[in-house]
């Protein structure tokens, strides 16, 4: 039996986030949106697309007048302005209109540069997001935060746009390589650090069965990673306040992504940053030094990196300053006010960055 999350806006029902283990039910999420004599186009990357383009195409056939598909290639290198610019020109030449809809099949990279695309094309069609990733799943398809970059910039150019539905099929999991799934668990362990200290006690106690793929368990996650980010982003819709805490581990973890040409992928640079911003917390007395070590024994467990080779810490630090959560020339770092508190604060210094970035 599939799960149903129901995220508000000003306390009215806007989307539904459906998990379930297989495809199944996506035709009556696409039947309730009403796409019957609507055009679908599923836009999806190349990897994505071996495994689940035909299934979501013969599904969203039947629900739909016309479906088309849009494959790009596969890689953060492709999440940029020409590809959408791509994307434009298939939906034109298809004839899409403002009441037809994009769908989202893939990771993170998919579903921001569809739902860019969605914001923009004709001044905004609805778009359905479909991750495949558990990257994808627990954070960039909730929220409606879309993007792409720019000349090397992480998501300089973007907007927020709220998806008609989330679906998840848990079972996608299981196609992942080793390193694109424990990627996911950066995300996970930040959302429990960050809010919930008994979800993160439920994935410190199921290592064997996350080691596994074991679905259910994977189901209660994803399920709890979701319920954090719904509660998050429906307080903080537009990023102005609170939602600036799900930002825990990327001030510093965008800059690495970037000066590693991304070749270490998402989660495992924020995995960097929760060590680093979590060391930071911990000498400032904000966490014990045993909730430090806790944290890193976690995310070693999950296969994710503390520290990261090859760059300078100060070269890490002078990148993050270009970063988009830059605030009055100060960065907007999040730090732990006790384990499951995340707080934004504006005063971090370079060598308490630097100190981080070097303990591991």
């Amino acid at each position: 039996m599939g799960r149903v999350i129901t995220v508000h806006y000003d306390k009215r029902p806007v989307y539904d986030i459906t998990i379930e283990q297989d495809f199944e039910g996506l035709a009556s999420v696409l039947e309730k949106l009403g796409t019957k004599g609507r055009r679908l186009c599923i836009v999806t990357d190349s990897s994505v697309g071996k495994y689940y383009l035909d299934k979501v195409m013969d599904i969203a056939g039947n629900c739909a007048s016309e479906t088309v598909s849009f494959i790009f290639e596969a890689g953060e290198h492709s999440k940029n302005l020409d590809t959408v610019a791509d994307l434009y020109e298939k939906l034109i030449k298809a004839g899409f209109d403002r009441k037809d809809m994009l769908i989202a099949l893939g990771g993170g990279v998919t579903g921001d540069l569809t739902g860019f695309a969605a914001a923009t094309y004709l001044r905004g069609i609805r778009v359905i997001q479909v991750p495949t990733s558990l990257l994808a799943m627990v954070d960039s398809s909730i929220g409606g935060k879309t993007g792409v970059d720019v000349r090397g910039y992480k998501n300089m150019a973007g907007s927020f746009h709220q998806p008609a539905a989330v679906y998840i099929n848990i079972s996608t999991l299981k196609t992942l390589t080793d390193v694109q799934y424990y990627s996911g668990f950066g995300e996970i362990v930040k959302h429990g650090l960050i809010r919930d200290m008994q979800y993160f006690e439920y994935i410190a106690d199921n290592y064997d069965a996350i080691n596994a793929r074991d679905l259910r368990v994977l189901e209660e996650i994803v399920t709890g990673s979701c319920q954090i980010k719904r509660t998050v982003v429906e307080n903080d819709p537009l990023e102005k306040g609170e939602r600036a805490v799900l930002n825990f581990g990327h001030t510093l973890g965008h800059a690495i992504e970037k000066l590693k040409d991304f070749t270490m992928l998402h989660g495992e640079c924020v995995s960097v940053g929760v060590a680093a911003a979590s060391y930071i917390s911990m000498k400032r007395g904000m966490i014990d030094k045993s909730d430090y070590e806790k944290t890193c024994t976690m995310l070693k467990s999950l296969n994710l990196p503390l520290n990261v080779s090859g760059l300078a810490a100060r070269d890490i630090i002078k990148v993050s300053k270009s970063d988009k959560k830059m605030d009055a020339g100060n960065i907007k770092f999040i730090l732990l006010d006790g384990m499951g508190n995340a707080v934004i604060r504006n005063d971090v210094t370079d060598a308490e960055m630097t100190e981080s970035l070097l303990q591991h």
